[in-house]
């Protein structure tokens, strides 16, 4: 068993919201739930989730390898995911990549040598009024992000 107990009573109060037959409609949150624990989605991680919702374990890779906000493969303790779509990239999205990229040594979809950081594109984050936009770990948006607000963001996820 991959999970803890207590990722069990979450991806539990996530299967509670639906009916019974539906199970397979809590699969999103349950794979954020298993994430947050484990750090990425390995096949051994979803198919112990396929296996828990009861639904195909290529069903569940569907949905993980689809949403970017899923990782399945390694990536560092801190995921940065730069908006890159259009809007963003006029507004200074292509800057602030570049300039991460500068300042960490690596490109997208890459990891840094100490694994503290791994750089992706994003879509859309329906924030494009507040470009530059990124989003660390999937859950905190960062807004209007200058070169000195990105240098801060670095030198505060590196403490």
């Amino acid at each position: 068993m991959l999970l803890s107990e207590q990722c069990y009573k979450k991806i539990d109060r996530e299967l509670a919201k639906y009916p019974a037959d539906q199970r397979q409609s809590a699969v999103m949150a349950a794979l954020a739930h298993a994430q947050v624990e484990l750090g990425w989605l390995a096949p051994e991680t979803m198919q112990e989730v396929a296996d828990y919702i009861g639904m195909p374990a290529i069903a569940v890779q569907e949905v993980a390898t689809f949403y970017n906000m899923y990782n399945t493969k390694p990536v560092g303790k801190h995921k940065i995911t730069v908006c890159t779509n259009l809007p963003c990239a006029l507004s200074g999205g292509e800057r602030a990549g570049k300039l991460l990229q500068d300042k960490l040594g690596i490109g997208y979809r890459e990891t840094t040598a100490d694994g503290q950081f791994t750089l992706v594109e994003g879509e859309c984050m329906g924030a494009c009024g507040d470009a530059p936009v990124m989003i660390v770990n999937n859950h905190r948006m960062c807004s209007f992000m200058s070169d000195d607000k990105i240098d801060a963001l670095v030198e505060e996820l590196k403490k």
